[in-house]
């Protein structure tokens, strides 16, 4: 393996091409209309135009994808996470000609996506699922045939997509007669979704935690799970906040967890990165919910509390090296690792997307803070892709030194011209129930809702005479610097009067 195409985009492609260069492998980015600029294809030893803006015609477009692969001399592709990162078909393309695909093998990929497979594979590894039904529930299923298996699972329950993911083709129900239409709706955005209507059903738990377990299998049977990680603090189903280990999983319970997803992973003949995922009651029993196959998201807080640089491992594996850590040591957590995924959104306006020129950028740094980002200054956030602009990672000895260093390292990042998440996540960040760890997976759109769209960041009035007098004098501050074409962030009060706040000009 020499040359790594990377079928992918933002910061995890800038994350692939770091570990590809510190394993002496060259990086080969490819991009979209819209990505041009991006910092990935600027640090990438060669870049490939896949096509237009639109998803289907680029980053989607399996075809493309492969021309750029043999045009490069490309020998294997990593496809980090979202796009076709867990497209069975996709996989099998890459390997059919004859190129190095840096993930599961295909039937893996497929057996996994079907949530329904799923839950079979874990049934047969001897760990516990959530009741729900046990197969996909026809189209053309009457409403009579609908009434009764929902009868039959039990209310309240949620009616999901098989090929679903990231909360798309979910609808919770909570009695009979909102049911059928629930379905339609599921099944509607999960043909739109995945191009797959089929649904199931499964019973709602009362407020669970989501507790997960990152995998890694070498192709020599080999499979080690390391410490669990945290993400019950969800939006719509989305994960906002992640963080490593859980506040409330204890030895027993994590031993558990890491036996039955390890047991899942042998049981399917998995290789390469993946994640099971659990759902845990507060009792401490723990039900199955699905697995991706893929590197996840969430994966620089294991990175920082374990020490082992997943992404490398991902690469080093799909060309046959064998897996030599300490399975001992995956399970005990060094530190305390949390993770704040920082949109362009806006969350005092129901966390609508915020599109636009980034104007300015600078990321907080500093003992135990790691930023993974695609973004810089200058650069305009598409409007075609998810809005992230960057993963804020903190590390600290034990929990409460994590969030004060979270906390200080979001009082130091300034992105200016668009509005971003930082807000929310200082609130979140001070808030007693998250403190106490007292969370589960409907905890934040309860709080959410509580809240009744109340500004996360009040105004102050010293600061807004500060951002009043800045947002008049920058001008001639900046003719007299020769920064004219620096122009003032987005040149509102707002953007000024956040800086102010930042910077501590009082």
């Amino acid at each position: 393996m020499k040359r790594v195409l990377i079928a992918n985009r933002g910061e995890i492609a800038v994350r692939i091409v770091r570990a590809c260069r510190e394993l002496g492998l060259s990086p080969i980015a490819v991009y979209s209309a819209a990505d041009r600029a991006a910092l990935h294809v600027r640090l990438a030893d060669d870049a490939r135009l896949l096509g237009p803006s639109a998803p289907l015609e680029s980053y989607l477009a399996i075809d493309r994808v492969l021309a750029a692969a043999r045009a490069s001399g490309a020998d294997a592709v990593h496809p980090g996470y979202g796009f076709l990162a867990e497209n069975e078909a996709f996989a099998a393309a890459v390997r059919d000609a004859g190129l190095t695909f840096i993930g599961p093998a295909p039937a893996a990929i497929a057996l996994m996506g079907s949530k329904t497979a799923a839950r079979a594979a874990a049934v047969r590894a001897g760990v516990p699922i959530v009741p729900g039904t046990a197969e996909p529930i026809p189209d053309g299923a009457s409403d009579a045939e609908l009434l009764a298996v929902a009868g039959g699972v039990g209310y309240p329950l949620l009616v999901k997509a098989v090929a679903g993911g990231g909360g798309k083709g979910m609808r919770t129900v909570t009695r009979a007669a909102d049911l059928l239409a629930a379905v339609r709706d599921a099944r509607s955005e999960a043909g739109a979704a995945f191009g797959d209507r089929a649904i199931y059903l499964e019973r709602r738990l009362a407020r669970p935690r989501h507790v997960e377990v990152q995998l890694l299998a070498d192709q020599h049977g080999t499979v080690l799970p390391f410490v669990e990680r945290e993400c019950s603090i969800q939006r719509r189903h989305q994960k906002v906040l992640e963080e490593t280990p859980s506040p409330a999983v204890r030895a027993p319970l994590r031993a558990a967890v890491a036996t039955a997803a390890a047991a899942i992973a042998r049981d399917v003949g998995y290789t390469n990165a993946g994640t099971i995922e659990f759902l845990v009651e507060e009792g401490g029993g723990f039900h199955f919910l699905e697995m991706n196959t893929r590197l996840q998201v969430e994966h620089p807080i294991t990175e920082l509390v374990s020490g082992v640089d997943l992404v490398q491992w991902q690469i080093r594996i799909a060309r046959g090296d064998r897996l030599d850590l300490d399975p001992a040591r995956l399970l005990r957590a060094e530190g305390h690792a949390i993770e704040c995924r920082v949109y362009a959104e806006d969350p005092d306006d129901g966390f609508l997307p915020s599109p636009g020129r980034i104007s300015s950028l600078r990321a907080p740094s500093g003992p135990g803070i790691r930023d993974d980002s695609g973004a810089t200054a200058g650069m305009s956030v598409p409007v075609e892709y998810d809005p992230l602009v960057s993963k804020l990672s903190a590390w600290a000895p034990d929990r409460p030194s994590a969030i004060a260093r979270m906390r200080r390292a979001l009082s130091e990042y300034i992105v200016g011209g668009i509005k971003t998440t930082i807000p929310f996540f200082e609130w979140l960040l001070a808030d007693a129930e998250f403190l106490a760890g007292r969370v589960h997976t409907t905890y934040l759109d309860e709080v959410l809702a509580a809240r009744d769209g109340r500004p996360f960041s009040e105004p102050d009035p010293a600061l807004e005479q500060v951002a009043a007098i800045a947002a008049v004098l920058a001008p001639a501050v900046l003719r007299r610097a020769g920064g004219a074409a620096a122009a003032a962030p987005g040149g509102s009060a707002s953007t000024w009067r956040s800086t102010a706040r930042r910077e501590g000009l009082r």
